[in-house]
């Protein structure tokens, strides 16, 4: 391996060609009409345009990616996060073309891509799941009601090919049940081209906990700790920690444990998340969904094991690494990440591209690691995702980790923008936040307090 293409834009494709340039490699991007101008495009030994600026006729043609490598001599693909990192059509186009790709194999991708599919190899190998209904196809709801009985309410209707959060929507009540049903099957159509949806039930009080795993593609496996990615707004992810706060080390043990079953029994290869729903009283785990890609907040397990999670990941598919024993790793002090986004919390999270007149991150205190995509200058587009940057502090315990982020987001300079910033502040400062009392409806249950304007001293 030579030359790798990272089939990815912003501070993913820069962070993977940081640890390929650590190993020796040159590095190939691919970008957008709208990225023309993008930091990752200026990063790279050389970079290719695969088409206009919606990610439908750019990032996500597969096509035009495998020409791009194929044209700059790349001989290995890593698709980094979203887009089509868990495409397996995509992964079996890059190996046709006889290039290494930089993942789980094509039938694991499948496997874990469907979530039910993924539920029944989770039984399989005795990792507890939540209570769940069968599949139905779009436009199938024969016998849901008795199946939403079964399971029973509050409830979560769950598009089988969905992931990140995309594809959810709860139902309190039978009454809405069909409704929601018809929706969410007409979305997963649209947004994954698979309308199969399923139920699963809804705990309450919940935490989200996740296991980050390691294989070796021969049944041995390894676990790199736990992450707690409990604070969400709408399903979606705003700050992790490692390690989860005020899990009974037993619970810790089990899950990773369960997540390392699944490697197993799935003869798991690279790295790999198994994400898990805990009662936030009695600690009691389910299995959610494997994610078979590297994550947004993979630092926070670098942070705390300090492993290079990305040279990992190459160095298997070279050959250079075919195992690791579970006493190599350790865990040391706390890790949080913060995810910095162009968006209006006070009116309701609405995004907010834009030119960025100034931004500059520079000020953080020591113990913080900053990644990003944007540089003063860059203009936010409405094409992609808007984060701007993922904040990653680290310390000896929890309490120094998190005042060590609020200096960091606090010595933050950003114009141009909205951004959440203020939000995560308050997030961090809030009162149960800091005891580590945290769950999946935390944000909801205290929006009105964590959105109001600061109060300048």
């Amino acid at each position: 391996m030579k030359t790798i293409l990272v089939a990815n834009r912003g501070e993913i494709a820069l962070r993977i060609f940081r640890s390929a340039r650590d190993l020796g490699l040159r590095t190939v991007a691919v970008y957008s009409e709208a990225d023309r101008a993008a930091a990752h495009v200026a990063a790279a030994d050389e970079a290719v345009l695969v088409g206009p600026p919606p990610a439908r006729d750019s990032y996500l043609d597969i096509s035009r990616t495998i020409q791009a490598a194929i044209s700059t001599g790349a001989d290995a693909v890593h698709p980094g996060y979203g887009f089509l990192s868990e495409n397996a059509e995509f992964s079996e186009a890059v190996t046709a073309a006889g290039l290494t790709w930089i993942g789980p194999d094509a039938a694991t991708l499948r496997a874990m891509g469907d979530k039910q599919r993924a539920r029944d190899l989770a039984e399989r190998a005795g990792v507890p799941v939540v209570p769940g209904s069968r599949r139905f196809a779009l436009g199938d709801t024969a016998g849901i009601e008795a199946e939403a009985d079964r399971v029973g309410y509050p409830l979560l209707v769950k598009a089988s090919a969905g992931g990140g959060g995309i594809g959810m929507r709860r139902v309190d009540r039978p009454e809405t049940l069909e409704q929601t049903v018809a929706a969410t099957q007409s979305m997963a159509a649209k947004a994954f081209g698979d309308g199969a949806v399923f139920l699963e039930r809804f705990v309450p009080r919940a935490r989200h906990v996740e296991i980050q795993v390691f294989g070796f593609g021969n049944g041995n496996a390894v676990h790199l700790f736990e992450r707690d990615c409990s604070l969400q707004r709408r399903f979606q992810k705003v700050i992790e920690e490692s390690p989860a706060p005020g899990l009974p080390d037993e619970v810790r043990s089990a899950m990773a444990a369960a997540a390392l079953a699944l490697c197993r029994e799935t003869k798991y290869r690279g790295a790999g998340t198994v994400e898990f729903i805990v009662d936030a009283e009695t600690f009691d785990f389910f299995f959610l969904e494997m994610n078979t890609r590297i994550q947004v907040e993979h630092p926070v397990t670098e942070m705390v094991v300090d492993r290079d999670l990305v040279a990992m990941q190459i160095d298997l598919a070279r050959g250079r690494l075919t195992g690791l024993a579970q006493d190599e790793i350790c865990s040391r002090g706390h890790a949080i990440e913060c995810r910095l986004y162009a968006e209006n919390p006070r009116k309701m999270f609405m995004p907010s591209p834009g030119h960025l007149t100034c931004f500059d991150l520079s000020r953080a205190p020591a113990g913080v690691r900053i990644e990003s995509g944007y540089r003063s200058g860059d203009t936010v587009t409405q094409y992609y995702d808007p984060m701007l940057a993922k904040i990653i502090a680290h310390g000896p315990d929890r309490q120094a980790a998190r005042k060590t982020m609020l200096q960091a987001l606090r010595s933050a300079r950003i114009d141009g923008i909205h951004t959440n910033r203020d939000f995560l502040i308050a997030c961090l400062e809030h009162e149960a936040f800091s005891r580590g009392d945290v769950y999946t409806n935390f944000v909801d249950d205290n929006l009105k307090a964590l959105t109001a304007e600061p109060v300048s001293i």
